[in-house]
């Protein structure tokens, strides 16, 4: 058989991740194992388009989540035979890469201006190409098993063909348009900013109380609350609610801005609140979208006061040139003077900050370049009601379609030079736009060479909405589109359903015809174990890269997925990373157990139906079955937890407490035995399906011991996944390797109450009155003398308690350990007495906290809780404590 190998050496007697973990990753790459092959057979494919990390990111807990997840996905449909395509790639992060590149240069004591847009550009591609691949290495640490020979970038020319070809498509169809509409804008950054790249935060301000008198009237005038009194200096028009009773007589009058002297029109609009402030708000278009909209509903003019760097313009008036504090404080000292002041209050609001440098953000009327949206949206709608593409879990669809429902026209332009520049050109002559493929060499309408290309670029998110078909050769008809398009699968997290997710769906079905994915899997989003949010402030972040190098890529990976239930929030932590960690040891160990074990014997030349299987072999082997169903069918339904849980409990519960100590006494005693080659057969094979269950989950280790034991194959990565047999466990099986366990468990709880060493030999008296039960204990006797260390059993439907014996019942079965010389009786009496003691006090003390009248109001409800877990705790122990003294006395 090719690739056969039999026992190779021995394991290391401890595990090194940072040795290991290497050495396969590069073994896996040399010889090509991620990397796919076009076989135009598409219902034997599957696909994943990564989500594109930003060039400037480093690996966070959020990318080692999500990319873990996608890998587990990856590595199982590998192993289960399909032609698996796992396409990475990075994004070139518009802002977040010029503000990088624009620090660079102002240690240089430059701006970009200084460089101007070409070199600043070659300063960006450099950085690019010496920072850019950084967090790709760091997918590599954590065993992300992507073709690297399909890596892409947004801003690589096959991608930068396919969006300017989206683009001319729009705008040829009027879906792309030039308008004035009010955007996030950063003064700092001097760009438009999407709406998640506005960081809202709760801040204490002020709310102002400012009379507008009325036209016409010496003593009338409306009031106006504001949080924002520099504005005013913009403003067109005061509205109030058409059904609030208090203003019927005041809609259709004019106020006269004060400051300006302004006439205002008072305008009745549902959009106005009745319950803010005075229920009469001033209306500024060029600097709020709701204002905005409102004065298109009203024709009302649109006053942009405010420069692109944050200062006032001139038509601020005597206002003009100042910052926006400057402009606020002068505005508040002239309208105090001149009594237009009524009120100030405190106020909480919602303040929108620039993700990248923090500066806040300016409602900004200013010329941009847009998507209709509504018109694209209407077939990607259809498909998820259509149930074409399914989100898990589904619960987010709800999402989905609340944005879809109420999409508006998409600002795609960007006041930043890296990027994809909109392939605009404006004739200087005739003023004609020319929008093609290819550059213009002359204006088609006037044949005027005197042409500009638009300054902006396009947003991001443009690109990345193209992201799995573009990625795949589109525009052109490449072998990867017809083999891997549509993908199966996405897997992102909810924050970008609607800026990523949906826009995808509209662009796939747009200009390929064909949704993107037939799968969205949206992953929890990680927070510390107190349920907080991760920031560097709190000091409770968890840096993936620093846990990889402590505990290994496989504890990391195994942790994250067994914690990935199909919630919003998981809580992480170290103590559960060192959890996995130790189970990394375990299975390290066990391995090792069962290689010494294998030597000399090759299983790959067994016939199973020579071999003579006892009890425990079949016992192991069926639950080795039933692990194997639960792992696939988690891993079906991305249950990630339940798969991670399974294969653990499995390994720890079945294989190493009870399989392995149940055998030592075949592999030590009988030496070339059926017997012993039986057992040694089942070693080996419940091992090597373990390996591959977990190989998803924990590849490096897997690999590693997988190398060691007799296999077939270069690699487990390409091994055939375990398949769920379903003939299932006999339940006469189950019954007898069950009342074994129960009897062990109960001389080793006996033995841990009575302060008896486990390892310390003692007689055992067992009274069964169920004839199968005693049966089966008496088959049984050698292997409860070895795991539970004992002398002699005696067995008896008819036997008496022997003097000074503690006890353990199960049903039909009561066993009795004499105590008398194993145990020092009267020191142990008081030793009881003194811990019954202790415990009466605390449950007095608990009891007395839970009947407090005030703790149960005022207390948290978790701690009260805990209160009552740990009275029931206390409570069985000195029920346990109480009995056992009645036994020795």
């Amino acid at each position: 058989m090719e690739n056969e190998q039999d026992i190779k050496s021995d394991l290391s007697t401890v595990y090194n991740p940072k040795i290991v973990e290497d050495h396969w990753y590069q073994y896996w790459t040399v010889n090509n194992l991620f990397q796919v092959r076009n076989n135009g057979e598409k219902e034997k494919n599957y696909s994943i388009v990564m989500p594109p990390p930003n060039i400037t990111g480093s690996l966070h807990i959020g990318h080692a989540l999500n990319n873990t997840l996608q890998d587990i996905v990856i590595r199982w449909k590998r192993m289960q035979g399909f032609n698996v395509l796992w396409l990475p790639g990075t994004d070139h992060a518009g802002i977040a890469t010029q503000n990088v590149v624009e620090r660079e240069i102002a240690k240089e004591g430059k701006t970009r201006y200084d460089l101007g847009r070409e070199k600043f550009l070659e300063r960006a591609w450099q950085w690019r190409d010496e920072y850019g691949s950084n967090i790709l290495n760091q997918l590599k640490k954590m065993g992300c098993s992507c073709d690297w020979s399909r890596l892409r970038f947004t801003l690589d020319e096959g991608l930068s063909k396919a969006v300017r070809k989206v683009f001319v498509v729009l705008f040829k169809e009027g879906l792309i348009y030039r308008s004035n509409y009010v955007i996030n804008w950063c003064p700092r950054c001097q760009t438009a900013l999407a709406d998640i790249e506005v960081e809202q935060r709760e801040e204490n301000a002020r709310l102002y109380y400012i009379k507008y008198p009325l036209k016409g009237s010496a003593t009338e005038y409306i009031t106006v609350a504001t949080t924002r009194p520099e504005t005013m200096l913009g403003d067109t028009a005061v509205a109030v609610n058409p059904d609030d009773e208090r203003y019927k007589n005041y809609v259709g009058k004019i106020a006269i801005l004060p400051l300006v002297g302004r006439e205002l029109p008072i305008v009745a609009d549902k959009y106005v609140d009745p319950e803010f402030g005075t229920g009469a708000v001033k209306i500024t278009p060029a600097h709020d979208l709701n204002d905005f909209e409102l004065g298109k509903r009203h024709n009302l003019q649109e006053i942009n006061i405010i420069n692109d760097d944050g200062t006032t313009n001139n038509n601020a008036g005597k206002y003009a040139h100042l910052s926006i504090k400057q402009a606020r404080e002068r505005v508040l000292e002239d309208l105090q003077e001149q009594g237009y002041i009524e009120k100030i209050e405190n106020y909480k609001h919602s303040l929108g900050h620039c993700y990248r440098c923090d500066t806040i953000v300016e409602p900004y009327l200013s010329q941009q370049w847009f998507v209709k949206m509504k018109e694209l949206a209407l077939p990607a709608i259809k498909a998820v009601q259509e149930g074409r593409t399914d989100f898990v879990p589904e619960r987010w669809s709800k999402v989905y379609f609340e944005w879809m429902y109420h999409i508006k026209d998409w600002c795609i332009s960007r006041q930043l030079w890296w990027g994809h520049r909109i392939p605009v050109w404006y004739c200087q002559d005739c003023s004609e736009f020319i929008v093609e493929m290819e550059d213009p060499q002359e204006c088609p309408k006037c044949h005027s060479k005197n042409m500009v290309q638009d300054k902006d670029v396009l947003d991001t998110w443009f690109s990345s909405a193209l992201w799995p078909f573009s990625t795949m050769g589109w525009p052109e008809e490449t072998p990867d589109l017809k083999d891997f398009y549509p993908t199966n699968l996405l897997v992102t997290g909810f924050d970008i359903i609607f800026f990523w997710v949906a826009r995808m769906m509209i662009m796939g079905l747009k200009f390929m015809k064909e949704l993107p994915f037939r799968e969205v899997f949206i992953n929890p989003l990680i927070k510390d174990i107190e349920g907080k949010k991760m920031s560097k402030s709190r000091g409770n972040v968890i840096d993936p890269l620093l846990v990889i190098d402590q505990y290994g890529a496989d504890a990391l990976r195994m942790t994250l997925a067994s914690l990935t239930i199909q919630a919003n929030y998981i809580r992480l932590s170290k103590d559960k990373i060192e959890t996995y960690r130790n189970f990394t040891n375990k299975i390290w160990n066990v391995s090792r157990f069962v290689i010494t074990n294998l030597q000399n014997f090759n299983p790959l030349n067994i016939k199973e139906e020579e071999l003579k299987f006892n009890i425990f072999d079949r016992w192991i082997l069926a639950h080795l079955n039933k692990c194997i169903k639960k792992v696939t069918e988690g891993l079906n339904n991305y249950k990630f937890s339940d798969s991670a849980m399974a294969i653990y409990e499995f390994t720890w519960n079945y294989f190493c407490d009870w399989y392995i100590e149940l055998v030592k006494e075949t592999l030590y005693q009988k030496e070339n035995s059926i017997e012993k080659e039986t057992t040694q057969y089942v070693l080996w094979y419940v091992m090597e399906n373990i390996l591959k269950l977990l190989h998803p989950f924990m590849p490096f280790i897997t690999e590693e011991i997988w190398q060691k034991i007799p296999h077939r194959g270069l690699s487990i990565s390409i091994s055939n996944w375990p398949l769920y047999q379903k003939e299932s466990l006999k339940r006469n099986i189950e019954e007898k390797v069950t009342v074994i366990q129960e009897v062990i468990k109960v001389v080793r709880n006996i033995k841990a109450e009575m302060n008896i060493p486990l390892t310390r030999k003692v007689d055992l008296h067992i009274k069964v009155t169920d004839n199968k039960k005693e049966e089966i204990l008496k088959e049984s006797l050698p292997y409860i003398k070895s795991l539970a260390h004992i002398n002699s059993i005696f067995t008896s439907s008819a036997l008496e308690k022997p003097e000074y014996s503690a006890t353990g019942v199960l049903e039909d079965i009561e066993i009795f350990i004499p105590l008398k010389n194993v145990i020092d009786i009267e020191a142990e009496v008081k030793r009881l007495e003194h811990k019954l003691a202790k415990i009466e006090k605390e449950l007095i003390l608990i009891n007395k906290k839970l009947n407090n009248a005030d703790f149960i109001e005022k207390a948290p409800k978790e701690v009260i809780n805990r209160e009552k877990e740990k009275m029931d705790e206390l409570a069985d122990i000195r029920d346990r404590v109480s009995r056992n003294l009645k036994t020795i006395k």
